[in-house]
């Protein structure tokens, strides 16, 4: 396969796929009735330029990471996936990698939930997509790059979150997200990229250090949360994590209770959302 080829296949999927299918503003005047370069460069998390050169067959191997991301961008089905990495002189990711593949099935499950925070993360709880609702609450995601999209790394290294947990209520979520990530270590003890994680974060932080030479093993689960959103104040919101197993894809949902003043305070950034995020992923 070619570089040419790939550029020519990445561009057919492309102008197939409508903006608002993927939950983007499809106002203005456009030349095409799929999406645009930016928007797919958006949706992937990778720059314009680059996929620039990828349709234009200047760059000619992109990594695993991307071409899982452009799939997902671009809604391909299983086959045409396969198709996409052997055009990338790639193998898909096999058994002992974490998978990163959201079919169609799930993808129609997030288009329904539209109006609903809802993100998908991997079993190493790197996330995949989020929805213009979850960016809303929690904080747009799309500038996020590499490892910065992992729930483990930002919580151990400092990054910025808007949950607000008691000291109490830190500790255990810390030590839950650990178990959790080991189990999945355990699952997946050929994936490279999940070691890099996991050597990183040891390295970087003290606690997760401690809670892993600790052995902890186990699993997230449903809980409440407390928000603290920039326009809106404080909210608590329910937060049911689904797991589809198959795919080994966990779904994060966040839900207020009809009538309660926080369901109200969601309406609202559900409207501040729609104003403020011109475009998201």
């Amino acid at each position: 396969m070619t570089a040419t080829e790939l550029g020519q296949a990445l561009r057919r999927w492309r102008d197939r796929v409508p903006p608002d299918a993927a939950g983007l503003a499809a106002g203005g005047r456009r030349r095409t009735a799929g999406l645009r370069r930016e928007e797919l460069a958006l949706l992937a998390g990778v720059s314009v330029d680059y996929v620039t050169r990828l349709e234009q067959g200047r760059a000619a191997h992109p990594s695993v990471q991307v071409v899982e991301a452009l799939a997902r961008a671009l809604r391909l089905s299983a086959d045409e996936r396969t198709y996409l990495f052997g055009l990338a002189g790639l193998v898909p990711p096999g058994p002992d990698m974490v998978p990163g593949y959201i079919t169609p099935s799930v993808q129609r499950l997030l288009d329904r939930l539209a109006g609903t925070p809802v993100a998908v993360s991997d079993a190493a709880m790197t996330l995949l997509v989020a929805n213009p609702m979850y960016a809303a609450l929690m904080g747009d995601p799309s500038q996020l790059r590499g490892f910065q999209r992992n729930g483990v790394w930002r919580n151990f290294l400092g990054w910025p979150t808007r949950v607000r947990h008691t000291p109490e209520e830190r500790r255990a979520f810390e030590a839950v997200l650990v178990a959790e990530l080991r189990s999945t270590a355990a699952r997946y003890p050929g994936d490279r990229q999940l070691r890099r994680l996991i050597a990183e974060v040891r390295a970087g932080s003290e606690r997760f250090a401690e809670l892993w030479d600790a052995g902890v093993v186990g699993r997230l689960e449903a809980s409440r949360k407390t928000i603290e959103h920039p326009q809106v104040g404080l909210l608590t919101l329910d937060c049911d994590q689904l797991r589809i197993e198959d795919q080994d894809l966990h779904i994060l949902v966040y839900s207020a209770e009809p009538g309660t003043e926080d369901a109200e305070k969601l309406a609202l950034i559900s409207v501040l959302g729609t104003q403020s995020l011109a475009e998201w992923r």
